[in-house]
């Protein structure tokens, strides 16, 4: 059975986020991620964790000023000493959240850099990210994201991700796959899914469109869940969904799967 993180950027809204830990447990979640811990303290988040039996499974590097609109800094060439400071930021919070896995943004492709230098940059960038982490016991994953949600994203499909790990050549950087984006860019879910299952670390799931709740769109969560567990997913999943009229109104999905399933 896939095991299910509830994403607590997105879920749970109807409290203040220390709160949502609470709900998540509440609801049956044992996993939790959300986009960023560097806002709250390390212990405070230690302690929500400890507090309420749940696994930190995910959180971003950081990704520059996220309330001005950026969506991550390691394609920039002009921000590389900020990213490496943000690699080191993450390893701390990481370590201390027991949090095994940490996602790198590539961020939106900047203006007026030769193309070139920027995955130039990002490569780069990936590789000195994946060793640190890499020596602190931590994963480190790249997600592509849609272009509609996100315009100039630069990391945007499967193919040009798994080219750029190889131009990176490491053994601690894998695919952070989220069915929603993917749905959006390129489908063929489940192929991708099989072909590429030693890569994934990590999944996210939405539905489209409105990135709504499993079962409220076009993909087929039904069968989709099976495949995953049949081919031998051993990942979290983590639900970055934005819920139709509440969190818990939305969870039935999740509570008809894990019955179903148990």
């Amino acid at each position: 059975m896939p095991k299910f993180a509830a994403n607590l950027t997105m879920l749970f809204n109807e409290v203040d986020f220390p709160a949502r830990f609470a709900e998540a447990a509440k609801a049956g979640f044992t996993g939790v991620e959300y986009l960023f811990p560097y806002a709250y303290g390390k212990t405070e988040l230690r302690a929500l964790l400890d507090e309420h039996q749940l696994v930190q499974v995910l959180h971003n590097l950081p990704a520059g000023d996220w309330d001005a609109g950026e969506r991550g800094i390691a394609c920039h060439p002009d921000r590389v000493g900020e990213f490496q400071d943000g690699v080191g930021r993450a390893i701390d919070y990481a370590t201390a959240l027991g949090c095994r896995q940490v996602n790198c943004l590539a961020g939106i492709t900047p203006d007026g850099v030769e193309p070139g230098r920027v995955r130039e940059t990002f490569v780069d960038n990936l590789r000195f990210a994946a060793g640190r982490l890499g020596e602190a016991g931590i994963r480190l994953l790249a997600e592509p994201i849609n272009t509609r949600d996100i315009p100039g994203f630069y990391l945007c499909n499967t193919r040009q991700a798994l080219d750029i790990f190889d131009a990176v050549g490491s053994d601690n950087l894998f695919l952070q796959y989220d069915i929603y984006h993917m749905q959006i860019m390129e489908g063929d879910l489940a192929p991708t899914i099989e072909r590429q299952r030693e890569r994934i670390a990590h999944m996210q799931l939405a539905d489209n469109p409105g990135r709504h709740e499993p079962g409220t769109g076009e993909i087929n969560y039904a069968f989709l869940f099976d495949f995953i567990d049949a081919i031998g997913y051993q990942g979290w999943i983590g639900c970055e969904y934005k819920p139709q009229a509440g969190t818990h109104e939305g969870l039935g999905w999740f509570t008809d799967y894990r019955q179903r399933t148990n």
